[in-house]
């Protein structure tokens, strides 16, 4: 795709120095993102094991995503992008580093357990986004495909390989050292885009005068986003169909460290081999994603996927084999990761290139948006149902049904163009 001929960049950094330097700041960020993701949820599971509060905190980390996802992307289109990372970072690894005293004075609280990730996903969201956006600018057009693929990967070797297993495991020589760690990392990933020169600042592009043309609103860009999602029958369709992956699966996988720790009596080092397992699944589910939508139809890969996501909870809800509810969890993730490529295969092909990023936007406030409703939902059905495992089980029957409805709605629209 190439650049946004309204986006300018002057005193670009030689590309392949700046795509290093991004690469690096953006594993490191990563590797940060991944420890904390873990050490958090250990964190707030040693000073309370209320569901709810558990719960509370995976809501709390998505919160921001849910707030904050469109205002960012309209900050960026203002703001030097190279700077918004570096801030970002450098108030991440600030506020770890509150938390690391925290917890070695031993005063830590849920409340401010929650408060910390709150401020950290905050700044999660301006500076991941802010490097996806930042690619344009240190690659040509014909490395466009080649760094986003390396930015993806960035992210899945540090968070899931690298940033879980490490977490858990230094949380059970002492609690302070992920968060230590996390500070670290989270500080490197801002020094390495100090040394990235130039300016990263979008410029309006001008009217035929010569004036400068007025921005769109926030306002408008959500309203345009909108109309048009809600006009076409195929693509709002869709929109639900991943809301509603997305609430139903969190229900069970914001209880997953109580799963794991309570139901399998695993060790706190232990539970990083669940993210590991689950990155593995994604891996594998990401490598035959495309062969699947080329063979089958994207409705029934759609449905599958979402069926046998639903399965593997169920069967995890009836486990009580470490082992097994592990291999099943990478099933679950690479079912998941089928059905986010097909949903996204979908919207470049649907969607108008005008339209992609506000109507992605509004995609990503809705279905983000229902994580930390699942989330909080999980936590009062663990209390209800008595177990977690009850709410995986549960979990993943609505998945399984959300499946059949997903494919008997998109029937009902019979043979209109672009069905999927």
């Amino acid at each position: 795709m190439a650049q946004d001929p309204t986006t300018t960049v002057t005193s670009p950094a030689p590309a392949r120095r700046g795509l290093s330097l991004l690469l690096g700041a953006n594993l490191a960020a990563n590797l940060g993102d991944g420890i904390a993701k873990v050490a958090f949820p250990l964190l707030a599971a040693t000073v309370t094991r209320d569901p709810v509060l558990i719960a509370g905190l995976s809501a709390a980390q998505f919160l921001p995503w849910l707030l904050l996802a469109v205002l960012a992307g309209a900050m960026l289109d203002r703001v030097d992008r190279r700077k918004a990372i570096v801030l970002a970072n450098t108030g991440r690894a600030v506020a770890i580093a509150g938390m690391t005293v925290l917890v070695l004075t031993d005063s830590a609280s849920i409340w401010l357990v929650y408060l910390g990730a709150l401020v950290v996903g905050v700044a999660e969201v301006v500076a991941d986004s802010a490097a996806n956006v930042l690619i344009p600018s240190v690659v040509d057009q014909r490395g466009l495909s080649g760094a986003n693929s390396k930015l993806q990967a960035t992210e899945i070797v540090g968070q899931t390989f690298a940033g879980g297993p490490l977490g858990s495991l230094t949380f059970a020589v002492f609690a302070a050292f992920p968060f230590l760690l996390t500070s670290a990392s989270f500080a490197i990933g801002a020094a390495l885009l100090l040394a990235l020169a130039g300016s990263f600042r979008p410029q309006r592009s001008s009217g035929a005068g010569g004036e400068d043309r007025p921005a769109a609103t926030l306002r408008s860009d959500l309203a345009d986003g909108m109309r048009w999602l809600i006009a076409n029958p195929i693509m709002w369709r869709l929109v639900v169909a991943a809301g509603g992956l997305a609430l139903t699966s969190e229900l069970a996988q914001a209880q997953l460290v109580l799963y794991a720790l309570e139901d399998l009596s695993l060790t706190e080092a232990a539970f990083g081999v669940f993210g590991l397992v689950g990155g593995l699944g994604g891996l594998a589910g990401a490598a035959v994603a495309s062969r699947l939508i080329d063979r089958f139809r994207g409705r029934y890969v759609l449905a599958g996927s979402m069926a046998t996501a639903g399965a593997a909870f169920v069967a995890m809800g009836f486990s009580a084999q470490p082992v097994v509810s592990a291999v099943l969890f990478g099933v679950f993730a690479g079912a998941v990761v089928v059905a986010n490529v097909l949903l996204a295969t979908t919207r470049h092909r649907l969607v108008p290139a005008d339209l992609l990023g506000r109507v992605l936007g509004v995609w990503r406030t809705v279905v983000w948006g229902m994580l930390p409703v699942g989330a909080l939902l999980g936590g009062l059905l663990t209390t209800v149902l008595g177990s977690t495992s009850a709410t995986f089980a549960f979990s993943g029957a609505c998945q399984i049904a959300l499946g059949v409805v997903t494919v008997v709605a998109v029937l009902m629209l019979g043979r209109r163009p672009g069905t999927v």
